[in-house]
């Protein structure tokens, strides 16, 4: 067993050995490096050969990874106790309602608690300070033994620094902060609800085919206003469980000051964002959802924080430091933030006991990481673009605290909770990112396809028509990691926002606006952008990934773009809404699009080509501008031709039989113009073609003509479902 002989923490907040040495079988920690293995390594370079080289590397980041899971047993009894830290930080009721305040705040001179209770004293009630920067304070019940502190009363930590300031703040573990209407800082207050919310309903089981649909609750109505998760939960909820997506990824809930940042400015990281409600209101949301069999993920951010102080963590204790690194290394210069400093023992509590925190007060079910990309290097991705060659994944570039703590935070959170989702945003195609830690990876289960919107959104602003270029179209969809998960979509958030548009504002712009009526016949422009709409998500869905994404509103074709209220715009709300009332106007082609988006998540759920392996493309045609592609026992035909149709067209397939119709943007409730007839059985034949062991021809029958173009207008997608095993007739 390990021997602890004496442990401690600096006031700075990093663990140091100290008066003796850590003993572990008799080596000092220098040396625990030396004899650790990676259990799983030969399945990684059995998947990934040319990592070989870079053993080295892996070796030092696993062995980092096991130093602070020793020292965590050693100085806390391991990551489970110290994980629930938010049980003793902050504020917290004891059984005979004392109310018992800890915090972290190294540089401070004296801490002092006032608010409500005290009628704002600033001196009456001081915290004793404790070793390596913490600091108590027990408040006793009242005469009637209730809590000194009341329910939704206003609270301040009021620091004062060497240097004789006095500076007013809110705990960084605060667990809920509210803002009056026209005041500018953030105010604590203490949330102990007589009658907390129960959930009633037990998470979903993990699904094998991941489709998120990802949603931001303010927006979450067509009214020019900031909804409210009472609002998401009756008439958002409802939607996303009809249009089939099994996963919500709920952006903006920590709390952030400033509305116009999306969420990804954080001020208070144990708060759900009270603009849209209270916590318990948000546990509602989540039961609610756990009731239909949707998962939910949180869009957590610990790659920065804002910079505020009065309301944020930036220069809590009064230094420059406390949870970041000091400037310039603390701060990125592009997102004007602050950077946390990932060797700090007291950053690692705050970070991991923040995860837990989401998973078990409001019981989430994952986390998509935020800007993964900002902490895997030292330079933070800016000015860098990426080739692909290995050799920028590894070395002096690598910020190796922070994949250390990433590689941490997934260990923690898939050993306490197996069914846990993780998904990284991560632009530089870190190897590995999706591999379990056990075999030297980061432990991610997905990762972001990031490459795939923009290319959607290349090709619309630069090409026409006829000059997209069908092999890069392929190889964008399918150039991704073997053995990585990767979420595919076509459109984010990212893309909605003020500045560019959505695909469908790219595809029919101001039409939008006078031409979506069903009892008019569609111009050109609406019928273009209508058709490619619908054939953009179809194959990014069964081609691009392990995983869908979609951003709520744009299954629809949602016109415009999304801007927040701001100076810019005169705090207007009007492009920070979801206009649904579009979809339930039946002479409106909004809900054409609607139910396309629909019908394609509900027959992924039938056939899984999700959870199926990679897709095998049998045809890439330049000239024709065909795609062909099988998966899962489904096969899937597009043709992008601007102005080409096709009879007799030979497509491969392996599995011999008979195939039918399953799923056809032609479709008249699809805003198509319904020329395939459904009930036309087709055939192959036992003659190989395009690295197949069968073919089809798709070719003229007694009601209709094989045409997947009929105007240079039209473009249409189609996959087929192998039915039997019967021979052809």
């Amino acid at each position: 067993m390990p021997v602890l002989c004496s442990l401690a923490v600096s006031p700075s907040g990093r663990l140091a050995a100290v008066g003796a040495r850590l003993a572990w079988s008799g080596e000092t920690m220098a040396d625990l490096g030396d004899n650790v293995t990676i259990p799983e390594f030969s399945c990684l370079l059995q998947m990934d050969p040319y990592l070989k080289p870079y053993e080295q590397d892996f070796r030092r980041r696993y062995e980092l990874l096991q130093k602070q899971l020793f020292l965590l047993e050693e100085a806390e009894g391991g990551f489970d106790q110290f994980t629930r830290s938010y049980n003793t930080f902050g504020v917290q009721r004891r059984p005979d309602n004392s109310l018992y305040f800890k915090e972290w705040a190294p540089a401070a001179e004296a801490l002092f608690l006032t608010g409500d209770f005290n009628g704002w004293d600033k001196f009456s009630h001081r915290y004793t300070k404790k070793e390596f920067g913490k600091w108590e304070l027990i408040l006793p019940p009242k005469h009637d033994n209730s809590p000194a502190v009341d329910h939704n009363s206003k609270l301040k930590v009021v620091v004062h620094t060497k240097e004789g300031q006095r500076l007013y703040r809110i705990s960084p573990w605060a667990k809920y902060v509210t803002k009056e209407e026209k005041a500018i800082i953030y105010d604590w207050v203490h949330w102990d609800p007589p009658q907390p919310y129960i959930h009633i309903h037990p998470r979903p089981k993990k699904p094998t085919s991941l489709r998120i649909y990802e949603a931001h609750v303010g927006i979450g109505s067509p009214e020019g206003k900031i909804a409210s998760y009472n609002n998401f939960t009756t008439n958002v909820l409802p939607r996303i469980k009809d249009l089939g997506y099994n996963c919500i990824q709920l952006m903006a809930i920590m709390e952030h000051a400033y509305y116009a940042s999306f969420g990804y400015q954080i001020t208070s990281f144990f708060a759900a964002s009270s603009r849209y409600g209270t916590p318990d209101e948000l546990k509602q949301l989540i039961d609610v959802a756990h009731s239909m069999g949707i998962l939910v993920l949180l869009d957590v951010v610990h790659s920065h924080a804002s910079k505020n102080t009065e309301d944020g963590l930036n220069r809590f204790d009064g230094s420059d430091s406390c949870f970041f690194h000091s400037p310039p290394r603390g701060e990125h210069s592009l997102w004007d933030s602050r950077l946390f400093d990932y060797s700090s023992w007291e950053v690692l509590r705050f970070l991991l006991s923040n995860l837990r925190w989401w998973m078990e007060e409001y019981r989430f079910d994952g986390f998509r990481f935020d800007g993964i990309t900002s902490m895997l290097y030292h330079h933070h991705g800016i000015g860098t673009g990426f080739t692909g060659d290995y050799s920028e994944y590894f070395g002096l570039q690598v910020d190796e605290d922070s994949l250390v703590y990433l590689m941490l935070a997934n260990h923690v959170l898939h050993t306490l909770y197996p069914d846990c989702i993780t998904v990284a945003e991560d632009v530089s195609g870190m190897p590995a990112l999706c591999r379990k830690v056990e075999e030297g990876g980061l432990g991610f289960d997905y990762r972001l396809a990031m490459a795939v919107p923009d290319k959607w959104i290349q090709i619309l602003k630069e090409l026409k028509d006829e000059e997209w270029n069908i092999g890069n179209i392929v190889h964008t969809l399918t150039n991704r990691r073997y053995g990585e998960k990767c979420i595919a979509y076509a459109e984010s958030h990212d893309q909605a926002l003020v500045g560019d548009k959505s695909l469908a504002f790219w595809l029919m712009d101001k039409e939008m606006y006078t031409n979506m009526s069903s009892l008019i016949p569609m111009t050109a422009i609406i019928d273009r952008g209508m058709q490619l709409h619908k054939m953009i998500r179809l194959i990014t869905h069964g081609l691009g990934g392990e995983g869908y994404l979609n951003f709520m509103g744009n299954e629809f074709g949602h016109p415009e773009w999304l801007d927040f209220p701001r100076e810019g715009n005169n705090q207007s709300y009007h492009y920070a809404r979801r206009q649904f009332n579009l979809v339930d106007m039946d002479h409106l082609r909004y809900g054409q699009l609607y139910a396309f988006d629909r019908d394609m998540n509900r027959t992924e759920d039938k056939y899984g080509w999700l959870a199926a392996p990679p897709a095998f493309v049998s045809a890439k045609h330049e000239e024709d501008k065909v795609i062909v592609f099988d998966r899962a026992n489904v096969l899937f035909i597009f043709n992008f031709h601007p102005n080409k149709s096709f009879q007799d067209y030979r497509v491969a397939v392996e599995a011999p039989g008979k195939y039918k119709i399953k799923l056809d943007s032609d479709a008249v409730q699809y805003g198509g113009h319904g020329r395939l007839d459904h009930n036309t059985e087709f055939f192959t034949y036992p003659e190989p073609f395009n690295g197949r062991s069968n073919s089809i021809k798709v070719k003229k029958n007694r009601t209709a003509v094989f045409k997947t173009y009929f105007r240079a207008s039209l473009l249409e997608g189609i996959y087929w479902q192998n039915s039997s095993n019967c021979k052809p007739g």
